[in-house]
C-alpha cells in the first residue's frame, strides 16, 4: 500500500507537467470566455444624455420618479428593439386595450394566451406578475395616439442566477396601415447587479433572439385579445360582462366593441 502511495506521489515530472498543462488549458479557456463577456459588455452601450427626448420635460414628473427614470436612461445595461405582431383590429379598440392592461391581462388569462396578472394600484400605476419568476410595477409616463412610454421596476427570480432586480424604460409605437396595426417595442433596461449586467450584455450579442421573444410576449397577448374582441364580439362582451372587473375599467373597451352593452345595461 505504501509503495503504491509512494509511486503516486513521485510520478515522473513529465506526467505531472502534461496534466498541469491540460488543467491550465481548461482554465485559460474559461478565462478567455470571461474576458470576451466583459469585453462585449464594455462595448455594448455608450454614455447617454441625461434625459430621453421622447418624454415630456423632466420637471413634468415628481422629483423621485424623474431621478429614477434618468438613472435608468443614463446607466442602462442594454437596449433592445423588437417588432410585435401586426394586429387585425380597429385602432381605437386596440388603444383602449393597451390603456387597460389589467382588463387585457384578465382576458388573456381567460383565453390561455398568457399567465400574466396585472392590477391597477394607483393613477396610471400597475402591479404585474407573470407567474414565471418576474414581478414588479410599472407606470405610464406618456400617452399619445401612436405611442406609449412606460417605466417599470421589479425583480426576476430563477434557479440559475437567483433574484435579479432592475428597471426599464419602454416605448411602444403603434402605426395603423391598411386595416392592421404595426407595433414596435423598444426597451432600455438597467440591471442592478454589475456582474450580471455584464453577462447580460454579452449574452444578448449571442442570444438576442431569446431576449426578443421575451419582450414580445406582452404585445402578442394584447394583439390576440384585440383580435378576439374584433372577430367574436358577442363572446368577448359576454366574458367582459361576467369578468367582475369594475365598471370604470370595462367601459372604455365596451364603447369600442360593436354591440357590447354599456355598464349598467346587463
Amino acid at each position: 500500500m505504501r509503495e503504491g502511495r509512494w509511486r503516486r506521489l513521485h510520478r515522473p515530472s513529465s506526467t505531472l507537467s502534461h496534466e498541469a498543462r491540460r488543467r491550465g488549458k481548461r482554465n485559460a479557456a474559461w478565462l478567455w470566455v470571461l474576458l470576451a463577456l466583459v469585453g462585449a459588455a464594455a462595448w455594448a452601450d455608450g454614455p447617454a444624455p441625461g434625459w430621453p427626448a421622447f418624454l415630456p420635460p423632466r420637471d413634468a414628473f415628481p422629483a423621485d420618479l424623474a431621478a429614477a427614470v434618468e438613472r435608468t436612461w443614463i446607466d442602462r445595461t442594454l437596449s433592445r428593439t423588437v417588432r410585435g405582431p401586426s394586429v387585425r383590429a380597429p385602432f381605437d379598440l386596440y388603444s383602449a386595450l393597451i390603456d387597460a392592461p389589467d382588463v387585457t391581462a384578465a382576458a388573456a388569462r381567460y383565453r390561455s394566451f398568457s399567465r400574466d396578472e396585472v392590477r391597477l394600484v394607483g393613477d396610471d400605476l400597475y402591479e404585474a406578475d407573470d407567474h414565471d419568476g418576474s414581478r414588479g410595477f410599472y407606470r405610464v409616463l406618456a400617452r399619445e395616439r401612436d405611442r406609449r412610454v412606460m417605466f417599470s421596476w421589479g425583480q426576476n427570480s430563477s434557479s440559475l442566477l437567483g433574484t435579479i432586480r432592475g428597471d426599464a424604460l419602454t416605448v411602444l409605437t403603434l402605426a395603423p396601415e391598411d386595416g392592421r396595426i404595426d407595433q414596435v417595442l423598444t426597451a432600455h433596461v438597467r440591471i442592478d447587479n454589475s456582474f450580471v449586467a455584464a453577462i447580460a450584455r454579452a449574452l444578448l450579442v449571442l442570444f438576442g433572439g431569446m431576449a426578443d421573444r421575451k419582450l414580445r410576449e406582452g404585445v402578442v397577448a394584447a394583439a390576440l385579445v384585440a383580435e378576439w374582441a374584433a372577430t367574436e364580439p358577442v363572446e368577448f362582451c359576454d366574458w367582459l360582462s361576467r369578468s367582475g372587473l369594475p365598471d370604470a375599467r370595462r367601459a372604455p373597451i365596451q364603447g369600442r366593441v360593436p354591440g357590447c352593452p354599456r355598464s349598467g345595461e346587463f
